[in-house]
């Protein structure tokens, strides 16, 4: 699924979700304490491409499906910090090289994502929010095939991350909430193969939906 059809299908849903929210704002707000937890499914879908030397072609990372847990805190009913803990597994492949395509084998991804969000209207039924910050990638458990490619080595990497997303409390007062959320990480790594006789600059830029439940108790 490439990024402009994500984007296509996530606009239309998030521009009612902050008109509503706009809508109902003014609502007073509840008793809620500084802390929010949530556990989500993510989906991540890597919007690669590379240059590699000297043998040329392309990259293609497979999408992944993952269990994710954030934690926030509330530093006023508008702002929050947020932080994302996952982790996925991806396969690899270098395509239309000049030695044709070539299976890297897989890599496991670490990004903890730590964010700024504005809650635009953290009291009404739906409750939007936008974010950003910064997010840090590391590389480990690489498996490669040792055939062509006998080892590969990634480099962390450190990138911007943007954010947006909406909450449904289950009901009018209840800490519990359904929420829908889309991230956008710009994420950049070099690879080193086979002791460094081929190198990559591989950006994976990957889009993150997720769907999931969250919780914050009263204050």
């Amino acid at each position: 699924m490439g990024s402009s059809t994500l984007a296509l299908a996530l606009r239309t849903p998030l521009i009612v979700a902050v008109a509503l929210g706009l809508a109902l704002s003014a609502v007073p707000l509840e008793a809620q304490g500084p802390w929010q937890f949530r556990l989500r499914g993510i989906g991540i879908f890597p919007d690669e491409d590379a240059s590699i030397t000297p043998i040329g072609g392309d990259v293609d990372i497979d999408e992944a499906f993952m269990p994710e847990l954030d934690i926030s805190y509330f530093l006023t009913p508008n702002l929050a910090l947020e932080l994302i803990l996952a982790t996925s597994e991806h396969d690899v492949k270098a395509e239309d090289t000049d030695i044709g395509d070539v299976d890297i084998g897989s890599v496991w991804l670490l990004p903890p994502t730590l964010l700024l969000q504005y809650h635009i209207a953290p009291n009404a039924p739906i409750r939007p929010y936008v974010g950003a910050g910064l997010n840090l990638t590391i590389f480990y458990s690489e498996d490669v095939p040792g055939t062509i490619v006998t080892d590969a080595d990634y480099d962390t990497a450190a990138g911007a991350a943007f954010q947006a997303g909406f909450d449904i409390p289950f009901a009018q007062g209840s800490p519990w909430m359904f929420n829908v959320d889309a991230k956008k990480l710009l994420l950049d790594t070099d690879v080193s193969l086979n002791g460094g006789a081929v190198t990559a600059d591989v950006d994976i830029d990957p889009w993150i939906i997720s769907f999931g439940i969250g919780y914050r108790p009263g204050g």
